[in-house]
């Protein structure tokens, strides 16, 4: 059997080798304003890009270029220059929304596969056949489509690699063809710049405009005003029925602008449910605890297992943001002595080691403090004292402070420390 892949956001250098240290099979990513996240497109640089690239290939991983933005008749020619600078950097596939652009990156770069980007919203084998025709080898499916449409796609095109989101935020809009931002923000969803207008609170008036009145409406307490604002998608618990189907080649979590954490958590998690599923020890209820200690929105099973008009969950009508359960307190170095601080680390407090997948560490104790295991089966950490690469002793170290603090022991890079919140998320499968 085949196994299915795990496809992970990499917003940045940093972000592409911890979702692949976290257990992602390949990670996706863009330079350039012809990406659909502006924003995660700044973060790279070719020379970074290339490195990223590299660092994937010599550890059997691959690398998807994010070209889905839709572009103008003016960019036509520096798509083309854009195009073929990032066929030199050798990826393993473009990502693709626009069928002139799909034919454009055919006849620039023959030997980089094509996917098809999700904006270009495919439900049916008919639209699906018509990207095979055009040289499309895999399809990121329409985040509205439901798995038994998923099923029929792979039926009338066996050879066609189907690629479905699990994992982050979702859109109000149908796949994100959204122009809320641009009408209040002149920022265009569709060409990377969404300034995310729904997730706004919203005060609500009512007019005649007979007689130029104007009411504010009062909402029932509890009901909020987040009307636009989605839920995250979050499909963990159904990855065993969504591998049972066969027809899904690739599992994709949104979120190249989130943090590094939630690119570590994500991958984490569904890593766990898909080698579970394989080795059939499937437990929802493990990869639940993970994903609820990442920021989020409230979470929904979204629309693959159930048809829209049969939900009425999907929205968060009281809050945009919330915390998640974990604060991640700080960030191993690549030379595995140290730690960069991400929150607040104290001396006497227990700090619970988030490890990359596949890693080991040893238990230690010193002056410096001591690594251990819990009876609860999880590493921790519990600082003696705080001293920074200088041997300068402090009281405590927080965000923002750049010095590399010393650790007790070594610990593998890209390690997180993370602290427990008290009265944030709620998770059901706790």
């Amino acid at each position: 059997m085949k196994k299915v892949e795990l496809l992970s956001p990499a917003g940045n250098l940093e972000k592409l080798k911890i979702a692949i240290s976290y257990g992602a099979d390949a990670v996706y990513a863009g330079v350039s304003h012809f990406s659909l996240r502006i924003r995660s497109g700044k973060e790279f640089t070719l020379e970074t890009f290339k490195e990223g690239i590299d660092y994937a290939h010599e550890r059997g991983k691959k690398v998807y270029v994010t070209i889905n933005g839709f572009p103008f008749n003016s960019q036509i020619e520096l798509l083309k220059k854009h195009i073929l600078s990032m066929a030199a950097l050798n990826p393993d596939a473009f990502i693709v929304a626009a069928p002139g652009v799909v034919r454009l990156c055919r006849e620039l770069a023959p030997e980089i596969e094509i996917h098809l980007s999700t904006q270009a919203n495919v439900l049916n084998y008919l639209d699906a056949q018509v990207f095979w025709d055009m040289g499309v080898r895999r399809i990121v499916v329409a985040r509205e489509i439901s798995l038994k449409d998923v099923i029929e796609i792979k039926k009338h095109l066996p050879d066609m690699e189907i690629e479905i989101f699990v994992h982050g935020s979702m859109c109000f809009a149908y796949s994100g063809r959204c122009l809320v931002s641009a009408v209040q923000m002149g920022r265009v969803p569709n060409r990377g710049s969404c300034a995310n207008d729904c997730r706004f609170e919203y005060t609500l008036y009512a007019a005649n405009e007979d007689h130029s009145s104007l009411f504010r409406l009062e909402e029932e307490p509890g009901v909020g005003t987040y009307i636009f604002n989605a839920k995250d998608m979050n499909l963990a618990s159904h990855i065993d029925e969504i591998l049972e189907s066969g027809a899904v080649d690739s599992l994709k979590i949104e979120g190249r602008t989130k943090s590094p954490y939630y690119a570590a958590v994500t991958a984490n998690a569904y890593r766990m449910a898909i080698d579970d599923f394989y080795e059939g020890t499937f437990d929802e209820a493990k990869y639940q605890k993970e994903l609820f200690t990442t920021k989020n929105r409230g979470f929904s099973d979204a629309y693959l297992i159930h048809k829209p008009f049969d939900r009425n969950d999907t929205q968060n009508y009281d809050y945009s943001l919330s915390k998640g359960s974990f604060e991640v307190s700080g960030l191993v170095c690549e030379d595995e002595k140290h730690f960069l601080c991400k929150y607040k680390t104290f001396p006497g407090i227990d700090v619970e080691i988030f490890l990359p997948q596949n890693s080991s560490i040893d238990e230690c104790e010193n002056e410096l403090g001591k690594i251990y295991k819990k009876d609860d089966g999880r590493y921790y950490i519990n600082f003696k004292k705080i001293l920074t690469d200088k041997n300068k002793e402090l009281e405590a170290v927080h965000s923002g402070n750049v010095n590399k603090i010393q650790l007790p022991g070594k610990l593998p890079y890209l390690t997180m420390l993370r602290i427990e919140n008290e009265g944030e998320a709620v998770n059901p499968f706790a």
